[in-house]
């Protein structure tokens, strides 16, 4: 093997180990200690602030997991707070988003949380937000070793971008149903409104059939009830 194979193999481990690396080692984070879970990419955290308490909501970068109403979502969030609930922990933030929360990768000593999550299938590597190929691999091994999500059916494993984006789309509207076409009548034994499947039908056999009995009180609208409902 020659001395540029062995030094792409080096440069490759040297690449992996800092993907597991811990970068509050290097550089400053914020710590405390996570006092609420919620849910499988959110959590809240109790930090130290000028001398006080306060509370500090903190959404996992890299990652989306299912949400709550989503199969597989309530064990997402089971699974973050198995890891971190009421533990110290430190968060390498990114800064905040418009909600104003803080946006970070959470560690728990050497572990990167953000990573668990997706390497035991409780996440999704967010696309549009993550440029970590090797949080992509994680996905990949996870997904053919069938673990958490990727064990649900076909169907069920909608990502949780496309399922909040269906979310918000607006129910389509009841579209009134097509009246019959006459045409699609014929005259028969049919003598009274509990027969009739529409007004357009009544009226079919009270003008063209001659079903008197349709019209009790002589006003000229046939099976009226039927009638009345239709125009609503």
């Amino acid at each position: 093997m020659g001395k540029w194979s062995l030094a792409a193999i080096g440069l490759l481990f040297l690449a992996a180990a800092s993907a597991g690396a811990n970068p509050c080692a290097r550089a400053h984070c914020i710590a405390g200690t996570v006092v609420g879970i919620v849910d499988g990419d959110t959590v809240t955290l109790l930090v130290q602030d000028a001398g006080a308490q306060r509370e500090q909501r903190v959404r996992l970068t890299d990652i989306d997991t299912p949400e709550r109403a989503q199969p597989w979502g309530t064990r997402a969030r089971q699974a973050l707070a198995n890891k971190v609930f009421r533990r110290q922990v430190q968060v390498a933030s990114r800064g905040q988003d418009r909600y104003g929360r803080l946006l970070g990768r959470i560690y728990l000593g050497g572990r990167d949380i953000n990573r668990e999550m997706v390497r035991e299938g409780h996440a999704w590597v967010y696309r549009q937000y993550s440029s970590d190929i090797w949080l992509l691999r994680d996905e990949q091994a996870a997904q053919q070793r069938r673990m958490g999500l990727w064990s649900l059916p076909a169907a069920q494993r909608v990502s949780p971008w496309e399922w909040r984006r269906g979310a918000r789309s607006p129910k389509p509207r009841r579209v009134a149903a097509t009246p019959a076409v006459r045409g699609a009548f014929t005259c028969g034994a049919k003598r009274f409104c509990r027969e009739m499947a529409s007004c357009d039908e009544a009226r079919f056999h009270q003008t063209r059939c001659g079903v008197t009995t349709l019209d009790g009180d002589g006003d000229g609208m046939p099976c009226e009830q039927l009638c009345r409902d239709a125009r609503r």
